[in-house]
């Protein structure tokens, strides 16, 4: 288990523990909390990453430990690397109460409440600061609010893990390198528009055989954040990884309508424990960064293309959003770019 590191950027949603029940009325006698008899309650947590990965590793696996800690008749048990089925499944069942807890990204709760998507959209936030800075502010509080309202699911935490980059076997230095190139995104309608907005051809391919559609040639390449491409092996099957940075990778922990099952006390020890997470992550994600960059520059595996035109990608991609967004998602976008002062 790593221990806590110096924080490169801790993002958090200041959320009020929100006690009173809201139409989970089942009837029972505290079945959620400790019974009598010292019954011990299990919520099952389910995520994409690999046990090493830092969302792993720092986030799932110290909510956990944490949660034990607290000894409160309360324990989370993982189920990690897509085991529940992948994102939009996931997703669907946190709502349905079928899954207690899960660690998504905020594309995959669009389909419960479309405009959130838009915080994973291609260069909407600069950096992991200016992320941080929004969703722990005011300004986001109504994009909060609206999703708990729509969904049913509680947002306890999260964090950013790090920027997502392009690989090939070519480098991308501006849009104009993505033409002719099949590029794997996933299968969300925000990915897809991040793809469209930057000038790239989009295939559809589950993150899971990633890498053997890039060893047989059914993509030419993909997008990942680094922590994503070190642990899928993926310098083995591409040649170029492009520090294009146009998304930031942003987790989010939610729990659905068990949360309002639980004790006062349980609550409290699952969100400190959460709280503890997203204060671990992202350090833990620069550290996995800056280790796998150093291994591909020292073996060769992979080159390093750090003069991407970044500003070029930027201004084409915020033209597609001005241009094509609508409704609450351009008033959402557009609350983002004034308050970071895009």
């Amino acid at each position: 288990m790593r221990s806590t590191r110096t924080l490169a950027v801790v993002t958090a949603f200041a959320l009020p523990l929100t006690l009173a029940a809201c139409g989970n009325d089942d009837g029972g006698d505290g079945a959620a909390g400790t019974g009598g008899d010292g019954d011990t309650r299990t919520l099952r947590l389910a995520h994409s990453y690999t046990d090493t990965q830092p969302q792993s590793e720092c986030g799932a696996q110290v909510i956990a430990e944490e949660v034990a800690a607290a000894d409160v008749g309360l324990e989370v048990e993982i189920f990690g690397g897509s085991q529940l089925g992948g994102d939009a499944d996931r997703i669907s069942a946190v709502v349905s109460g079928d899954i207690d807890m899960d660690i998504q990204g905020a594309s995959a709760l669009g389909a419960v409440y479309d405009p959130i998507g838009i915080i994973d959209g291609a260069y909407v936030f600069e950096d992991g600061q200016q992320l941080s800075d929004f969703v722990a502010g005011e300004d986001s509080q109504q994009m909060r609010d609206a999703f708990t309202e729509a969904s049913g699911v509680t947002v306890l935490g999260a964090w950013s893990a790090g920027a997502r980059h392009f690989t090939a076997n070519q480098p991308i230095r501006t849009p104009e390198d993505l033409q002719g190139l099949r590029m794997r995104f996933p299968n969300s309608p925000q990915f897809l528009m991040n793809a469209e907005a930057m000038g790239a051809e989009a295939t559809e391919v589950a993150y899971e055989e990633l890498y053997l559609a890039l060893q047989q040639g059914t993509v030419d390449g993909q997008e990942n954040p680094i922590v994503n491409i070190d642990a899928i092996s993926l310098a083995e099957v591409q040649d170029y990884l492009s520090l294009s940075g146009h998304q930031l990778n942003f987790n989010l922990v939610i729990v659905g309508p068990v949360w309002e099952e639980l004790t006062e006390e349980q609550q409290t020890a699952l969100q400190e424990a959460v709280t503890e997470a997203v204060a671990q992550v992202p350090g833990c994600v620069e550290e996995t960064e800056a280790e796998a960059l150093e291994k591909w520059r020292s073996s060769g595996d992979m080159e390093i293309v750090e003069d991407v035109d970044v500003d070029a990608f930027r201004t084409r991609a915020q033209e597609y959003f001005e241009q094509n967004l609508e409704g609450d998602t351009l008033e959402l976008y557009q609350t983002i770019q004034s308050s970071i002062g895009g």
